[in-house]
């Protein structure tokens, strides 16, 4: 079966850190870009980061540069986002999704350029 599961969320009070996880199964994640989005209640969904399938290039959204860091480890077929300083204003649901390599990173971020449906993501929940 094809998927990604995301993990790792958690609640954090501001200024705190929390790393997520994405593996991949029934595919070799390191022939894709991968990514990771959020909802957060009432809102749309937003491309926060996304990691290149050959270079690991990267993409952030303005909100998160700086603080946010995507890597990957395609001998464990992961894709994980560090997120360090944490705000009230990233508490979100965290899905990751994949896109052909293809696909630039800015089409796949900015504008949701992805296949696949998405898989039950993490919480992440900021507040003191």
């Amino acid at each position: 079966q094809v998927q990604l599961v995301e993990s790792g969320g958690g609640l954090v009070q501001p200024g705190g850190s929390l790393r997520l996880s994405c593996e991949a199964s029934g595919f070799t994640l390191q022939y894709y870009n991968i990514g990771w989005f959020r909802q957060a209640p009432g809102k749309e969904e937003e491309g926060v980061s996304c990691i290149s399938d050959r270079d690991g290039s990267t993409y952030y959204a303005d909100s998160v540069k700086g603080r946010f860091t995507i890597s990957r480890d395609n001998r464990k077929n992961t894709v994980y986002l560090q997120m360090n300083d944490l705000k009230p204003e990233d508490t979100a649901i965290y899905y990751c999704k994949r896109s052909s390599p293809s696909t630039t990173l800015q089409a796949m971020c900015a504008r949701g350029d992805t296949f696949g449906s998405r898989g039950q993501g993490t919480q992440v929940t900021v507040s003191s």
